[in-house]
């Protein structure tokens, strides 16, 4: 890692660092002018930043971001700095705060619909704009959300993950007493399982790793099976029959990003059931055309979340013991380089990576 510092600098100038995604798995710290507050907007020091399956594909030049970029797009901190004018607008400096990296057009079809989430438009901190890896960023006041003084600040950037399971469960219409699979025990399969037994669901979670089963069975999942080789096995069928009493679970969600995974839960989902897929993948997809039709089966993708932070604020702090055990990984902002290496290492028992800033520890 390298340290470039801009030209650009006056003496008099307040000065932030950034850390760069440069090219292809090279981030530089960098010395830049710090941006200006304008009337709407709030200077933020930056407490945490959570790392996620995006931000390693970005790093690897490997997704549809163009370098250089400042990632980031999971995160919290402090108001520090506010405009004059914007006196008495519900914030105050010394608020804590959480980031929503996500912005809309509000004139394209989906906005019109209430449907933000899948603008045409969209852009996101960290993964098409600048983002939250640097110690201050100026924040519009719409995309920040105050957190409760019972929440950790080195907890709260999981509101955004926590969004997008939820969006994804939401997507399902989830009905207290039935029965779910959630395909995938990462972090977006776990924090959906935590959703959904808040919805009085019952809840069985698939993954070809234990350790991930065990932290689902940790966030609240009745049942885990492990997946060699696809799902369901023989006695895996006998045993998802017997719970379903025949009938097969009404709602999957899908978070592997495995196309065959997806096939799958069309073949296994009640009839008049429901599939909802959040996990990625830019592989073809091929299942039984006729399943769908003759079992009415509703099929649904989801993306991003439809402004739910106030309502994920309010999970992870009811659940903020449980779900810290999400968090496997800590390391400081100077240290990005082990960090995102520990993210892309196979076997690294990575379930989230969180970034901490110099002082966050103390508050």
């Amino acid at each position: 890692m390298t340290v470039a510092e801009s030209t650009e600098t006056t003496a008099n100038a307040k000065i932030i660092t950034a850390a760069v995604t440069t090219s292809k798995q090279t981030i530089e710290f960098q010395n830049l002018l710090a941006p200006t507050i304008v009337p709407g907007s709030a200077r933020i020091s930056m407490a945490a930043v959570t790392l996620c399956g995006t931000d390693s594909h970005i790093w690897d030049d490997d997704y549809a971001s163009e370098l250089p970029i400042i990632q980031g797009h999971e995160a919290a901190g402090i108001i520090t700095e506010m405009d004059p004018s914007d006196e008495g607008n519900g914030f105050n400096v010394g608020d804590r705060v959480v980031i929503c990296p996500m912005f809309y057009c509000g004139k394209c079809y989906a906005c019109s619909v209430g449907r933000v989430n899948a603008c045409k438009e969209m852009s996101v901190y960290g993964c098409y704009e600048d983002g939250s890896l640097v110690d201050e960023q100026v924040v519009p006041y719409a995309n920040l959300f105050k957190i409760p003084d019972s929440l950790p600040l080195d907890l709260a950037p999981i509101v955004e993950p926590i969004s997008i399971a939820m969006q994804a469960c939401k997507r399902g219409r989830p009905v207290s007493g039935e029965k779910v699979i959630v395909n995938g025990a990462g972090p977006i399969g776990v924090l959906a399982v935590r959703y959904l037994k808040d919805q009085g669901c019952e809840v069985a979670v698939t993954d070809m790793v234990q350790s991930r089963l065990d932290l689902a069975k940790h966030c609240g999942a009745d049942k885990t099976f492990v997946v060699d080789g696809g799902f369901p096995n023989a006695a895996q069928a006998v045993e998802v029959d017997t719970w379903t009493d025949g009938n097969g679970p009404s709602l999957i969600i899908d978070a592997t990003g495995v196309p065959a995974s997806l096939a799958a839960a069309i073949d296994l989902v009640a009839t008049a059931g429901r599939v909802v897929c959040v996990g990625i993948s830019d592989r073809d997809l091929v299942f039984d055309m006729r399943k769908l039709v003759s079992k009415e089966i509703d099929l649904l993708g989801s993306r991003n979340s439809q402004n739910l932070f106030p309502e994920c604020i309010a999970l992870l702090d009811k659940h903020q013991d449980t779900l810290r055990a999400l968090v496997t990984h800590r390391f400081d902002f100077d240290n990005l380089d082990e960090a995102f290496t520990t993210l892309t290492t196979p076997n690294a028992g990575v379930g989230k990576i969180a970034i901490d800033f110099p002082g966050a520890q103390n508050v």
